[in-house]
């Protein structure tokens, strides 16, 4: 709990990736083991491994019937990527409105163009699913840059994470106008699959020097010197979301719970009329224990302070126990999980021990909720597992066995592991980059809840008990794994380490 509230607190701004507030965050689990003792496994000596970053040329333009649009002002690039193709007079195509896949052009109807898409709503579009989704194209616009807040503008434009896994596809969002120059008709107008003009230029990127981007990378020796060469990962994401514009927190509070009890998942389901008692109910009475505040900072008390702290207290019965595990322990804090699992992409593909002797990892994300009030079926024990047996039975046998063991015994829940679920959980979270490779992995969590990504996420909404019989559990299998008089098996089949995640 402790280490819970110093990690979450206010202080560290949301822990954002690509700033100074996410760089505070790591220094403090970088010194926890450096006081622990664990060896540092990181770039040159250090804990820390840092990601390629990438800014755009200051004169970067993009043309269109001869009229030069200028970046930042006409239109701003998302996703520095070293291979996104150049747009040499490439057809342009209306690609519908995004998150309606009724009004969504096909993707074979993409393949070779620029898509341009509007939002009914706000600014934002998933990069992530529109650039697998329509992989074929050689870029994707989001026409919403006019409603983007100038802070995000502001911050969108310094350099960033190369994206590593995402398909190799020019995403921007661009003005209105420039949206309707591209297309060459008022967006009002556009049939679904309208043609419009044709564009040229490229993104330059080249490198640069961001903060925030690191990973934190330790190991704890194994004891067997036949065995300490393989390793057990455990993994979380040491990243958040930041802070926004102020808002009164317990009116966020009633209006989630009542409302959108899934948070940001939930999107924008808006209030019926019977809510709305309901809500001011619910108000009232936090109003009558405490003042009204405002808040502006997305704590991420929950995701993932709970299980990046619980990764500390695994470091530290791992560094204080009197009997060392016989393989090693490999400890990854992952940067940029939020902005597309970035930091486990890139340990992935450029780890700091040998690939092959990673035997298996277990990531924790979001472990210090789960109560009946937070999603159905859920209480003591309360626990989602995903991906146990996608490459391994052993390995979800083995997890199985080991929740039995508690008093009372844990409640798995697999229903968000099974295959085509909608919210495609399996390829949402870190474990996947270790997947893709053939890894058996386990992905640990208590589920989503009404604070998932809103600012009500702080350390005093969170099951302590909860978060420390889910921590106890990971040190538990880990020294299961740890300890096998041989590697845990591999008996499914493994996916193409560089394909697009199915679940």
């Amino acid at each position: 709990m402790t280490r819970v509230y110093r990690f979450a607190d206010d202080s560290m701004m949301g822990r954002e990736t690509g700033t100074v507030y996410h760089d505070k965050g790591t220094d403090y689990i970088a010194g926890e083991l450096t006081r622990l003792g664990l060896r540092p496994a990181g770039d040159n000596g250090t804990f820390f491994q840092h990601l390629p970053t990438r800014g755009l040329a200051s004169d970067a333009k993009l043309t269109i019937d001869g009229r030069e649009f200028i970046a930042w002002r006409d239109f701003l690039p998302r996703d520095p990527g070293s291979s996104t193709p150049e747009m040499r007079n490439t057809t342009v195509i209306y690609g519908g409105v995004f998150y309606d896949t009724a009004r969504m052009i096909d993707p074979t109807q993409a393949a070779g163009k620029v898509v341009v898409f509007t939002v009914p709503r706000g600014w934002q579009a998933n990069r992530q699913v529109l650039m697998v989704r329509y992989s074929a194209s050689v870029g994707i616009a989001i026409a919403t840059l006019d409603q983007m807040p100038d802070e995000m503008r502001a911050a969108l434009a310094q350099p960033a994470m190369a994206p590593g896994t995402l398909p190799p596809v020019s995403f921007f969002y661009v003005s209105h106008a420039m949206a309707e120059a591209m297309l060459g008709a008022p967006l009002a107008q556009l049939a679904l699959g309208a043609t419009g003009k044709t564009i040229s230029g490229a993104l330059p990127f080249g490198q640069a020097i961001v903060p925030g981007t690191r990973n934190v990378v330790a190991v704890l020796a194994g004891s067997d010197p036949a065995l300490r060469g393989q390793y057990v990962a455990i993994g979380s994401h040491s990243d958040h979301v930041g802070f926004g514009t102020p808002i009164d927190h317990d009116s966020l509070y009633a209006f989630y719970h009542i409302v959108r009890p899934g948070g940001a998942d939930d999107g924008n389901k808006a209030a019926t009329a019977s809510d709305w008692p309901k809500v001011r109910a619910l108000l009232d009475s936090l109003r009558r224990v405490r003042p009204a505040r405002l808040d502006s900072i997305f704590n991420g008390a929950d995701d993932d302070a709970s299980g990046s702290m619980g990764m500390l207290e695994v470091a530290e019965a791992f560094a204080t126990a009197r009997e060392k595990p016989k393989r090693s322990i490999l400890f990854v804090w992952h940067v940029g999980e939020e902005q597309g699992l970035f930091g486990s992409a890139h340990f992935t593909d450029n780890p700091t021990v040998p690939r092959d002797s990673i035997v298996g990892q277990i990531n924790i994300d979001m472990i210090g909720r789960g109560s009946a009030a937070d999603t159905p079926g859920g209480g003591p024990g309360y626990l989602q597992l995903i991906g146990s047996r996608r490459l391994s039975t052993e390995l979800g046998d083995i997890v199985e066995a080991e929740g039995k063991k508690f008093t009372p015994a844990f409640k798995f829940d697999y229903q968000y592991d099974a295959n085509g679920h909608p919210g495609q959980f399996y390829c949402r979270s870190d474990h996947y980059n270790y997947a893709r490779y053939g890894i058996p992995v386990v992905f640990m969590s208590t589920g989503g809840h009404a604070e998932y990504h809103q600012i009500t996420d702080e350390p005093q909404y969170l099951d302590y008990d909860q978060l420390a019989r889910v921590t106890q559990l990971v040190f538990n299998t880990a020294s299961r794994l740890a300890n096998l008089d041989h590697r845990v098996v591999v008996n499914r089949p493994k996916p193409d380490p560089k394909g697009n995640c199915v679940q």
